[in-house]
């Protein structure tokens, strides 16, 4: 039987790029791709869009109140190799099982790709469900500006780094994020101090 891909890490770490450089491995060799996303991310409308420039729309934008069996059962899977999922980490636990399902009762591989937690280090509804039910998974990784790995990711909304808020940012809120270690996020986002020292 197929299996169900997590393949995560923090922001920056390629997962779009990975996702679409997956998709031309499969259709140089003449096979046939499914990219989806949830519709709640918007930052590119219906497509995907890589940091380094590439994009590509998706096939199917996902509703948080879509059924993802209804949805794939209306189209003829059997003429694709491979699904795609970018953004994972925003769909629901229901999203997923019925991804895990597909791979199974279809015997067509899903790759999903996503964010392991959210800035304040929680995971997301979606990313949980696929620890709990991938067949493997496959970490990605970015650096921290300090330069060791980066874990988390971190909110900042008017230049500072905040730990409260909703974990999605809702419209209207200027929030950038940045990769961060957990030294670091310590520090600079939980104002933890280190060796009886507070950091300036």
């Amino acid at each position: 039987m197929s299996k169900l891909w997590f393949k995560y890490g923090a922001m920056n770490c390629g997962k779009t790029t990975k996702l679409l450089q997956e998709a031309h491995n499969y259709e140089e060799r003449g096979m046939k791709v499914l990219i989806m996303k949830p519709a709640i991310d918007k930052k590119a409308g219906d497509k995907i869009s890589s940091r380094l420039g590439i994009e590509r729309k998706v096939d199917i934008l996902i509703e948080r109140k879509d059924s993802v069996k209804e949805v794939l059962n209306k189209l003829p899977l059997e003429e694709y190799s491979c699904i795609l999922v970018d953004e994972a980490q925003f769909l629901s636990e229901e999203q997923v099982f019925d991804l895990y399902v597909i791979t199974k009762t279809k015997n067509i591989p899903v790759m999903c790709y996503g964010l392991k937690t959210d800035f304040k280090t929680n995971f997301f509804p979606g990313s949980k469900r696929l620890f709990e039910l991938a067949d493997d998974f496959e970490r990605l990784k970015t650096i921290c500006s300090c330069g060791r790995l980066a874990n988390f990711n971190a909110r900042k909304v008017n230049g500072k780094f905040v730990s409260e808020g909703e974990q999605v940012a809702i419209d209207g809120i200027d929030a950038q994020y940045e990769s961060i270690c957990g030294t670091c996020y310590l520090k600079e986002v939980l104002n933890i101090e280190f060796g009886g020292e507070k950091d300036e």
